[in-house]
């Protein structure tokens, strides 16, 4: 029986980075060949309730859906019918340094530390370039965590490894 994890992405405002992040998880978690199954989600401490629209044009260019994207908070995830997180990662340093809610099961955690493209100033070319870059990012962390062997791994070597992800 194949394994199945729930992972969580953290930011404050749950518009840019961890959309993105929710987004390119599931995509690469459907279109690959995996050991394991994945559901990623995202939440934002203070959600802005919206998603910034470059962010969406970031996925669609790479040929992810957006479709059920949506600016939500992590009470969400703290509730008692909320799905069980196997993974927790925080992708802004706000969130990081927020006392988070606590979620059954006590999920890995790890902060990926990503600059903040929705704070980018500058030319619509420079902005959008600050959203690309954070894509790419992104894209390369999420692609090393789906290479872990995470069934042979006992909790602290993997808590080191997601830990080190963050670094690269």
């Amino acid at each position: 029986m194949t394994a199945h994890y729930n992972v969580l992405f953290l930011c404050t405002g749950n518009s840019a980075r961890s959309i993105l992040a929710e987004a390119i998880l599931n995509h690469k978690a459907k279109d690959c060949d995996l050991k394991a199954s994945f559901t990623a989600y995202s939440a934002g401490s203070h959600p802005t309730g919206a998603i910034r629209p470059q962010a969406l044009q970031q996925l669609e260019s790479a040929g992810i859906s957006t479709k059920g994207l949506r600016s939500k908070s992590w009470d969400e995830f703290a509730a008692p019918d909320a799905p069980r997180m196997d993974f927790v990662f925080t992708v802004c340093d706000n969130a990081a340094n927020e006392v988070c809610p606590f979620w059954p099961g006590q999920p890995m955690t790890a902060h990926w530390g990503i600059p903040d493209p929705a704070a980018a100033e500058g030319t619509p070319e420079e902005i959008d370039r600050a959203f690309r870059d954070a894509y790419v990012v992104l894209d390369r962390r999420i692609g090393l965590f789906l290479s872990l062997p995470l069934s042979t791994l006992q909790q602290l070597a993997l808590q080191r490894e997601i830990e080190s992800i963050g670094q690269s």
